[in-house]
């Protein structure tokens, strides 16, 4: 899954000198937490999070006049509160690599730039939780599984055997090996069946075939 199916195309962008008070205004119009500092041609210089846009700001238990946070607002620009060199990907990266690099770094969003280094969208954490909700079919309700399975070539067969027998339809499938201990954990979430005894009898079944770590009943949301 490529970054590019998944990022923001319209990018809300601010120049070098864009004051404070207009970055916090246009993050509040738009209710965006980031907002990528580009150049004249569109190259990425730096990246302001709301959290730059609070930390710049005055308190509210300022001494300050209106008029004298207005004023240190306006002369407060992106430059001085922005992150430059902001970590990028390109349309080509996938998004679980994006979703690395969030965590790595910490941080909620990523400018996505192309081979001419131009602007050409932005992924953040809430794109990377729309990918999670698409593909593991979590809307669509159904029957979740979690399994247990050796960790070798085929052990999933008898699994999708059962399935198919029962008349499961796979919404979605994923795994993963916490402890690297021979065994693979995996997680099965089927389209809505006709009913409790359908899936009664599709657990009963996988039990025979596989160690079911949990199973529950999900209604599409």
């Amino acid at each position: 899954m490529a970054v590019k199916h998944w990022m923001t195309n319209d990018v809300i962008t601010v120049k070098a000198d864009t004051s404070l008070l207009k970055c916090r205004n246009l993050m509040k119009e738009k209710n965006i937490r980031r907002v990528p500092v580009v150049d004249d041609d569109n190259h990425v210089i730096g990246i302001i999070s709301d959290r730059d846009v609070k930390s710049a700001s005055p308190s509210k238990a300022t001494a300050l006049e209106v008029h004298e946070m207005q004023y240190l607002l306006a002369e407060i620009k992106a430059r001085d509160i922005m992150t430059p060199s902001p970590v990028t990907v390109k349309p080509e990266t996938t998004v679980e690599n994006a979703a690395v690099l969030m965590v790595d770094k910490k941080i909620g969003g990523l400018p996505v730039v192309g081979d001419d280094g131009r602007l050409c969208g932005i992924i953040t954490d809430q794109d990377i939780f729309k990918v999670l909700i698409d593909i593991t079919g979590a809307r669509l309700g159904g029957l979740y599984l979690a399994l247990e399975v050796e960790d070798r070539p085929g052990a999933m067969r008898p699994v999708f055997d059962t399935l198919r027998e029962q008349g499961a339809r796979i919404s979605s499938v994923l795994s993963r090996n916490p402890e690297g201990a021979g065994k693979r954990q995996v997680f099965i979430r089927t389209m809505p069946m006709s009913g409790p005894s359908q899936e009664a009898a599709t657990v009963d079944a996988l039990r025979g075939v596989a160690k079911v770590l949990d199973f529950s009943h999900c209604e599409p949301v």
